[in-house]
């Protein structure tokens, strides 16, 4: 285990307040996260993250200027004793005690919300710093900070570094911190699969609660392995697990959606996967760039998790199965079709759809596949005994 406690600093539950107040399409949530943001402000006494909220183009918040005095006050005490301490360190103690008065004063301009002043304050506390784990600890401290203020370049330089770290003698504890850091960084960049297998990975080890809330972490965990694992990898890793399980009353949205793909009950999925869609993907300030494309893949998905189990089946019975009209399913398949997506033609005369198998253990791909190559072959050859002969 980490030998010391890790600073939930900054605090990520603001940045994710001040996404859903900057997005007017969530104003039924404002009233809500409102306060919460500017009690998290004040807790922490955040004067510069305040000031550049409130001095924004369109601020999420009225300025306090009594407030902001108010922090002020209280940064400049709490300033002078973190110099004071450090040029005391300077002066009669050594270079652990020196390491430590600097990653002090980084850890207080990273929790106000500075955020230059931080990340410089941190990487000379860093340079400075002779302990392993506390090097991968400040490591991990700047991946918040990027993901604080949504620098991916910052997140991906310092998520190297602390794979690299790590790499030369990380603890377990350390080690799982690091997969829930990079889980989140691939979902906010759309590679579901690989971070769908990190999260999962570390779910019964679960200890990031600087990064993510558990309940919240149990959530991404569903929402990205619903769309990548199979149906019976679903059920053993997702449905049977007693982290989800225990879970999943403060998540019943979720619930329905896993249980009902699972169950091939596809009406009930549709009506969840738009639930999931609402209350989970588009408020989120990791998932909502990609929500629209979770909802499409998720559908295709499911067509083709119902086809695979028939050789051919009318529209009026694939619309019915999905609780939508003829039209709408038609257009779908029409759509997923012409893109390669679903192996499936469909009779719009007779109105049936009939699967084509051509996935790539499919014998008729593999027949392609084979008549390519051999084609390829001999015409190289052929070319070949034109040389030789």
């Amino acid at each position: 285990m980490a030998d010391e406690q890790v600073l939930p600093i900054p605090n990520l539950a603001l940045s994710q307040a001040l996404f859903v107040l900057s997005s007017p399409s969530l104003s039924h949530l404002h009233d809500k996260y409102r306060p919460e943001l500017l009690d998290g402000i004040k807790v922490d006494s955040m004067t510069p993250y305040y000031r550049s909220i409130t001095s924004a183009a369109s601020p999420v918040l009225p300025l306090d200027q009594a407030l902001l005095e108010e922090m002020e006050g209280k940064n400049s005490e709490e300033e002078e004793k973190l110099k004071e301490r450090l040029e005391q360190a300077e002066k009669t103690e050594g270079e652990t005690e020196i390491a430590e008065a600097l990653r002090a004063k980084a850890d207080f301009l990273t929790r106000v919300g500075d955020r230059e002043a931080a990340v410089t304050a941190q990487k000379l506390a860093l340079s400075k710093t002779p302990g392993l784990g506390s090097k991968i600890d400040i490591v991990l401290t700047l991946v918040r900070i990027g993901f604080f203020f949504g620098d991916q370049e910052l997140i991906s330089e310092y998520l190297k570094e602390a794979e690299r770290l790590v790499e030369e003698g990380g603890d377990w504890d350390r080690r799982n911190r690091l997969k829930v850091y990079t889980g989140l960084h691939l979902l906010s960049i759309r590679q579901f699969t690989p971070a769908a297998a990190l999260l999962l990975d570390a779910l019964s080890t679960f200890t990031a609660v600087e990064l993510v809330s558990y309940n919240d972490y149990v959530a991404l965990t569903v929402i990205a392995n619903t769309l990548v694992l199979s149906r019976p990898d679903l059920k053993k890793k997702i449905i049977q697990s007693s982290e989800v399980i225990s879970a999943l009353p403060e998540l019943p949205t979720l619930g329905d959606l896993v249980k009902s793909l699972y169950e091939c009950h596809y009406d009930k999925f549709f009506v969840a996967l738009a639930e999931t869609s609402t209350s989970s993907l588009l408020p989120s300030r990791l998932l909502a760039p990609h929500a629209r494309y979770y909802v499409r893949e998720c559908r295709i998905r499911a067509y083709a998790q119902l086809l695979e189990s028939y050789r051919s089946l009318t529209l009026e019975s694939m619309a019915k199965a999905f609780g939508v009209s003829e039209v709408f399913i038609d257009g779908e398949l029409s759509r997923f079709i012409s893109s390669g997506r679903l192996s499936c033609t469909i009779d719009k005369v007779n109105g049936i759809v009939s699967t084509t198998r051509g996935g790539e253990t499919g014998k008729e791909k593999q027949y392609d596949s084979v008549v390519m190559k051999g084609d390829v072959l001999l015409g190289k050859l052929q070319r070949l005994s034109k040389v030789l002969y």
